[in-house]
């Protein structure tokens, strides 16, 4: 099994910054791809910034220019800089690992963590 850890989250201000981190543990191995989402009260989930394993990265529209996605593949981490948030960046944070496992080599599934709270609120 892998074992996705959320951390960082917070109440800061407008304008603020404020940087996650999502650690994966346990049988892993090989890591595809690992992806922030967010869903604020009352919103369906969506992706926010994705990273593969090659280093390639995609962001939403909405946080395009604002959020850096990066990854440290010996760490098994992967980190997402919020910089000028907006009371709308409001949401609980999830990260998706995608990963095959040492008892299932050839097939890659999807692991959650539990959800960091990012609030921004003057």
């Amino acid at each position: 099994q892998v074992q996705v850890v959320e951390s960082g989250g917070g109440l800061v201000q407008p304008g603020g910054s404020l940087r996650l981190s999502c650690v994966a543990s346990g049988s892993i191995f090989r890591i595809y791809g690992m992806v922030w989402y967010r869903q604020a009260p009352g919103k369906e989930r969506e992706l926010v910034a994705a990273i593969a394993s090659g280093g390639t990265t995609e962001y939403s529209d909405s946080v395009k220019g604002r959020f850096i996605i990066s990854g440290d593949k010996d760490k098994n981490t992967v980190y997402l800089q919020m910089n000028s948030l907006k009371p709308e960046d409001t949401a609980v944070y999830y990260c998706n690992v995608r990963s095959s496992t040492t008892t299932e080599r050839a097939i890659a599934y999807a692991y959650w963590g539990q959800g960091t709270q990012v609030t921004v609120s003057s």
